[in-house]
């Protein structure tokens, strides 16, 4: 493990990718932000799992939707490691499905809100301190839903399509100032949040087989690297094929 001028803050890191992502930058050296919820127990099981391996963690809990929750999260964690957030990975995210003609404006807006609309006001407010230092790292969890369709998911697609945006935009205004932004688009990823998607998406993968959490982390983990610092605006994809 090398040290890190910074610190990184994961959002949604209490389980599945966003636990494994939290994993891997520790490993890196990162002190890591494991933002959370609702699940305390186990945010702070990810948090005992990276103080156990040598790293450094502290669980911070907000509702990313909240006005204020960028302010909140970046000011403790910047109390806490006594550094400033240099990478940020917006990985929160849910899912509300329906078809189009029945998607209610609250199924709709809740997901903008929390996939998008967070992502937006945590990558402003990161950008504060990465824009003084000359250097950041920001990662944004997208979809490959939102390069593709899938049926039922308009409202989760238009978010991670939006995203992928952001992301581009965002990269091209600040790669003068030694900041990258990247977007990662996993595909069937085995975790809870895909525990209900049955087996006819799986039989669309080529690689015929759900990813893992780690393969995604270990995709973040790279782009969140000194060895990525001429990797900006791209999206990853990590979905066995499904948006080849």
């Amino acid at each position: 493990m090398a040290d890190q001028e910074g610190c990184a803050l994961v959002t949604g890191a209490s389980r599945g990718i966003g636990a494994a992502i939290a994993r891997a930058l520790a490993y890196d050296g990162w002190p890591v932000g494991v933002n959370y919820r609702q699940d305390e127990s186990a945010a702070n099981a990810v948090v005992d799992e990276i103080e156990r391996g040598g790293g450094q963690a502290t669980a911070l809990k907000a509702d990313v939707r909240d006005r204020e929750a960028a302010n909140e999260l970046f000011a403790a964690l910047e109390r806490q490691f006594d550094k400033p957030v240099l990478a940020l990975v917006n990985n929160a995210g849910l899912r509300h499905d329906d078809l189009s003609a029945s998607l209610g404006d609250e199924e709709w807006s809740t997901v903008l809100d929390t996939n998008l609309t967070a992502a937006f006001r945590l990558t402003r407010r990161a950008l504060k301190p990465m824009l003084r230092a000359r250097k950041g790292r920001i990662v944004n969890i997208s979809s490959v839903v939102g390069l593709r369709a899938n049926p039922g998911q308009a409202n989760y697609a238009a978010a991670k399509a939006g995203l992928v945006a952001l992301t581009k935009t965002v990269a091209v205004e600040v790669a003068r100032r030694g900041i990258t932004v990247n977007a990662v688009a996993p595909g069937l990823i085995a975790t809870e949040m895909t525990a209900d998607l049955g087996d006819g998406l799986l039989s669309a993968v080529p690689a015929r087989r759900a990813g893992r959490p780690e393969e995604v982390a270990a995709c973040v983990r790279f782009l969140a690297s000194e060895e990525a610092g001429y990797v900006t605006g791209a999206v990853l994809t990590v979905d066995g094929g499904l948006a080849a």
